[in-house]
């Protein structure tokens, strides 16, 4: 069975930092892409960080050089690392892993969904 268990958010002030963790299994994980995903409400669900099985790492124009995408050698758990965060952050986050790699970015491509984890940011 694949499973993916998000962790780690919870509500902080603007400036704050949280780390989200991703616990994967049941799957192999070294093929295609892997990452996290966020969506507010009222908003279409948008690729934040995600790493291709080359190594390869996006991220939203939005979070670069404050989000940190990492995941440890056997790529059974990814990280997001949050620093420096604002109101418009806000939003459910969600792991997530499709088989192929390339196009990483693309939500409606991945087959495996967490149930994702709330990060509130207040001002």
């Amino acid at each position: 069975v694949v499973q993916l268990v998000e962790s780690g958010g919870g509500s902080v002030e603007a400036g704050g930092s949280l780390r989200l963790s991703c616990a994967a299994s049941g799957y192999d994980y070294s093929r295609g892409c892997m990452g996290w995903f966020r969506q507010a409400p009222g908003k279409e669900r948008e690729g934040v960080a995600l790493i291709d099985s080359d190594g390869t790492i996006t991220y939203v124009d939005s979070v670069k050089g404050r989000f940190t995408i990492s995941q440890d050698n056997a790529k059974n758990t990814l990280w997001l690392q949050m620093n420096s965060l604002k109101p418009e952050d806000t939003a459910m986050y969600y792991c997530a892993t499709k088989p192929r790699r390339g196009l990483c970015s693309r939500p409606n491509l991945y087959n495996y969904w967490g149930q994702g984890t709330q990060v509130t940011v207040s001002s």
